[in-house]
């Protein structure tokens, strides 16, 4: 700021004040030629979202030491033009003028970096035309002290540059072969690799992939304890409010490419987008290490919303469900070779969902969260339409797939059996808990457990409903016979009986 002694008058390189100005009846002016820093004026210019023709000038640099030749040029030109007296000396209060540039200049590089074997001579005639000298000389380069108005130019690159700009790049021949340095097969990225594993997979099942941009609304996370905006990652110098900090989670920018989409009749919408979220984290901070409090994690992120069948002569309108999700989900964990039967899936109190389940290891890490969105989130970009979504933690994922190991077994050359039972249960029994039983009671034979029927309704109890539920039984050895196939499937309807008090219907 340039300041009176009582007040603000004029931001300075950036914008004058009301009082700092002439008018038709000025007599009296004080002119004062100044050098701003260019780092400086540009912060500022953008912190105030002011751009000047001064600001223009002074964020890209001029000759500091010219303000006293311009300050003799604005008073010449005062007194020719308006007729002026100049009833002052001038003042400098520069301690030392700005010195030059020194840049050391190799030969060997300039031809490098240029592509063609310049004449020494040539150079120099060059650098020398463009008013810099050379202060010493050897046969591998020049010394160079370059003058402090070509702010543009402090290093050997710059340089080079205005050599080649001098020289021509008409005269740099295009070589008929291309010189290039052999390089070895580095470590394969393993999670790269899954990546695009993944994404092929979700393609295949009709999903999109998106791209969002890092930089989000921080007002998205108002009031939203799952993501606090003490933990949002601010812009210093955002464009806009609309992009002024980096992203916690993929959701947002999945909402507005739903609400983009649907504002343009497509409202049928299966999207997933790999991408990093950031965090803040002020408790971290640490004087010696700068970047301690901040962090990032890449996520896989999926959203469902719209018809899963629509305008088919062969389907009914079928809308899609959580349950597509799922599957989605489960398939994605299955490809990367976790069993979500050996992971803890759990309800999910979350203020982003309306319903929603977590998957966690045994260890209690976090690798995925899915469920509805709430409306009061839906509301708020505009979008009608219920819309599902997961979030996965990339980053947990690949380490839980580290204690994999993928083993290969002989396919059976005996036939494997179903046999079926239509269960009378309570309503608060989850096929989850009757799959456990069952896996538990046979552990060699039975090689899968499935639900094909709910039945809740009329001629049951109260509070009671059907499970139909098949069991396929293999051995490995030999084919299965009706004596070894009755003792399972009793000690099946046993433990079911016993444990959760089922009845066969």
């Amino acid at each position: 700021m340039i300041c009176n002694s009582e007040e603000a008058m004029c931001i300075a390189g950036v914008f004058g004040g009301l009082e700092s100005g002439s008018t038709e009846t000025t007599t009296d002016i004080f002119l004062e030629s100044a050098y701003f820093h260019p780092t400086w004026v540009r912060k500022t210019a953008r912190r105030h979202g002011l751009n000047t023709d001064a600001s223009f000038r002074f964020e890209r640099g001029i000759d500091p030491n010219i303000t006293l030749y311009c300050l003799k040029l604005a008073a010449l030109m005062v007194k020719e033009l308006a007729g002026g007296t100049v009833s002052s000396e001038i003042k400098d209060v520069c301690a030392t003028p700005a010195a030059d540039f020194m840049v050391n200049l190799s030969y060997d590089k300039v031809n490098t970096l240029i592509g063609k074997v310049i004449p020494t001579d040539k150079i120099k005639s060059i650098v020398l035309s463009l008013e810099m000298k050379i202060t010493s000389e050897t046969e591998e380069g020049l010394v160079l002290a370059v003058p402090p108005y070509r702010v543009d130019v402090q290093r050997d690159v710059d340089v080079i540059e205005d050599i080649l700009r001098i020289y021509g790049y008409n005269n740099v021949e295009i070589p008929s072969t291309l010189k290039s340095s052999l390089t070895t097969k580095g470590e394969a990225d393993k999670s790269n690799k899954l990546q695009n594993l993944i994404a092929e997979q979700l393609v295949g099942c009709g999903l999109n992939e998106i791209l969002n941009n890092s930089l989000t609304r921080a007002a998205y996370y108002n009031e939203l304890p799952t993501f606090p905006a003490d933990n949002l990652v601010m812009l210093l110098n955002p464009l806009s409010a609309d992009l002024n900090a980096m992203r916690q989670t993929l959701l947002f920018g999945g909402l507005e490419s739903i609400a983009h989409n649907a504002n343009r009749k497509n409202a049928d919408l299966k999207f997933f987008e790999f991408g990093n979220c950031y965090y803040f984290n002020a408790e971290k901070k640490n004087a010696e290490k700068v970047l301690a409090p901040y962090s990032e994690d890449y996520h896989l992120g999926m959203w469902v919303t719209g018809k899963k069948v629509s305008g088919s002569w062969a389907h009914a309108d079928e809308n899609s469900s959580v349950y597509e999700l799922k599957a989605y989900v489960e398939n994605v964990l299955l490809r990367l070779g976790l069993n979500p039967q050996n992971l803890v899936i759990g309800n999910l109190a979350d203020d982003v969902f309306a319903s929603a389940l977590s998957v966690n290891t045994r260890g209690g890490k976090r690798l995925a969260v899915f469920g509805v969105v709430t409306k009061k989130l839906l509301k708020a970009f505009d979008i009608d339409n219920e819309v599902y979504y997961a979030d996965l933690n990339w980053k947990e994922l690949m380490k839980a797939i580290k204690s994999v190991k993928v083993s290969y077994t002989e396919l059976s050359k005996f036939p494997a059996v179903k046999r079926d039972l239509a269960l009378l249960i309570d309503r608060s029994v989850t096929f989850a808990e009757i799959e456990k039983i069952a896996y538990d009671t046979e552990k060699k034979l039975l090689k899968e457990v499935s639900l094909f029927d709910v039945y809740e309704g009329k001629n049951l109890d109260a509070g009671k409903k059907s499970y139909a539920v098949s069991f396929l039984l293999q051995d490995e050895n030999q084919t299965l016979n009706d004596k070894t196939i009755d003792k399972v499937m009793s000690k099946l309807i046993k433990n079911l009986e016993d444990k959760l008090g089922a009845r066969l219907r």
